[in-house]
């Protein structure tokens, strides 16, 4: 994420009423840089960087306030931790190493237009969808 996404999750923040303490603008601060999906407690080792007053339950609080509000995504993969990213302006799926438990970010317009075949064909519209492929490195 940019210095743009954080200004944006804030305005995003205000134009919904949430307040902006010091601690939740280090979060937003830490979340808006993160170009990863980090679990809470990531995100908490990252803002005590920064702050090291706020507390772990600062930091799970203000993630399930985002959430709820839309302003984030909560993401559960195979590992079982839940991860957070901003709620994304434009659709993409997920690759999820398993070796390294990284998460990459793509998006395939053949995929797109395949799921909407698909979901045609079953006679359905799709509402809503998420793909999540489990992946590693070719040996």
């Amino acid at each position: 994420m940019t210095k743009n996404s954080e200004t944006g999750l804030m305005q995003r923040c205000r134009d919904l009423g949430l307040r902006l303490t010091g601690p939740r603008r280090v979060i937003l601060q830490v979340l808006a840089a993160a170009d990863d999906h980090p679990d809470v407690e990531e995100l908490h080792r990252r803002v005590v960087a920064i702050e090291p007053r706020i507390n772990l339950a600062t930091v799970y609080r203000t993630m399930n306030t985002l959430a709820e509000h839309g302003l984030i995504e909560r993401l559960s993969f195979a590992d079982g931790r839940a991860r957070y990213e901003a709620a994304p302006q434009t659709h993409h799926d997920h690759f999820i190493n398993i070796e390294t438990g990284a998460v990459i970010e793509f998006r395939s317009d053949e995929i797109e237009r395949l799921q909407q075949k698909i979901a045609r064909d079953f006679g359905f519209d799709i509402v809503s969808h998420r793909l999540d492929i489990y992946v590693r490195p070719r040996r």
